[in-house]
């Protein structure tokens, strides 16, 4: 299989979805890896790294696209790519389908094999090629925060850990999954008073077992949402439902009881975000305020740590490329049902529930396109 390696072009997107230990990987299986011209150098890896590992280097997106039989990025297809991805090419990306309608139609037009990083699923429900990223961006969500909560850029002007006589910053946590945990550690770690929701009582058992003694676990409902929020100086967003838009948990009515100067972060804004208030942001411009609150929604949190983000992504994405090459598309996801809830749109037909329901789209079985 020839499979290509997109330069990604999301503002200030930095990450590349393979390594040259990657590629050798690939090129060891047989397989002609063609890399776009510079793909790599946002992460530390110029071509020549490419190009000992056994990759071609091509000049221009349109090449990948017209040469390769899958391709694969971090971020999803830009609308600019639409016309270029052909009818029966693999797709393997992050692609969020669910907050995206026209990309989700634009990729139905096109009838290609769309496979989300984000929807491919252990039996045990964990989600093995968003959790890296998810690690990242929740480390990244509360060191964010805390940078915000500076003066200089109109937050409240508190230090997450306070110092000696002084108490701490209040960080509420609202999803105590893998961006939640993560988040969490980070605000423990520097010293805040940190309040961890989730609607699990299993994983609050966990969380209350494993987290340290300045994380209080707590039961999520929208009356102690509320209260925490009349306390909290930062509010890390962290609710996923895999492959489905995400709820909006924290209304515009309730910014009303919180502190001007206080920070919202909402890691959730590639699903569609987690706070009525949010709108996607870029690394250029990451923050803006509602009712004195500050925002930072920025679509592609990892990709502001390449280097850590394009590696840890290569070691979850790999053993999947491979078996989807070697076996192609199909067979891969007969083989392995981890790879088949991945699916989310075939030849035009919508085969992941969550997003046909996003849209009012026809909704078609995966297995209806297996057969």
């Amino acid at each position: 299989m020839i499979v290509g390696i997109l330069k990604e072009i999301k503002v200030l997107e930095n990450r590349v979805c393979m390594t040259p230990a990657g590629v050798e990987v690939m090129c060891a299986n047989n397989h002609q890896v063609l890399v776009e011209k510079n793909a790599g150098l946002g992460s530390g890896f110029p071509d020549e790294l490419y190009v000992a590992a056994g990759a071609t280097i091509v000049e221009t997106p349109a090449e990948v696209y017209a040469k390769s039989d899958m391709v694969m990025h971090v971020k999803e297809p830009q609308p600019q790519e639409y016309e270029m991805i052909r009818d029966g090419q693999i797709v393997f990306t992050y692609l969020h389908l669910a907050a995206d309608e026209p990309q989700t139609k634009a990729l139905m037009a096109a009838n290609s094999i769309n496979i989300a990083y984000e929807t491919i699923q252990k039996a045990d429900g964990s989600l093995p090629l968003l959790t890296p990223m998810s690690e990242v961006a929740g480390r990244m969500a509360t060191l964010q925060g805390a940078y915000h909560l500076q003066i200089p850029t109109n937050g409240r002007g508190v230090l997450l850990g306070g110092v000696p006589g002084v108490e701490p910053a209040t960080v509420v946590v609202i999803g105590g999954g893998i961006v939640g945990i993560n988040a969490a550690k980070m605000a423990c770690g520097l010293g805040a008073k940190v309040y961890l929701l989730d609607n699990n009582l299993d994983r609050l058992r966990y969380l209350s077992d494993v987290m340290p003694s300045n994380c209080i676990p707590v039961m999520s409902s929208t009356p102690k949402l509320r209260e925490l929020l009349a306390s909290a100086d930062l509010v890390v967003g962290a609710v996923l439902i895999p492959g489905a838009k995400a709820p909006k948990l924290i209304t515009r009515e309730m910014l009303g009881v919180m502190k001007k100067g206080s920070v919202l972060v909402d890691v959730a804004i590639d699903q569609g975000g987690c706070f009525e208030t949010s709108k996607a942001t870029t690394h250029a411009e990451p923050t803006y305020e509602v009712d004195g609150i500050i925002h930072y929604c920025v679509a592609n949190m990892p990709g502001a740590y390449a280097k850590t983000s394009t590696l840890a992504l290569t070691n979850a994405t790999l053993p999947y490329a491979v078996q989807i090459a070697n076996k192609g598309w199909k067979q891969a996801c007969l083989d392995n049902n981890e790879i088949k809830l991945g699916l989310n749109v075939i030849d035009g037909k919508v085969t992941y529930k969550a997003v046909a329901e996003a849209f009012n789209l026809d909704y078609t079985p995966v297995e209806d396109v297996l057969k």
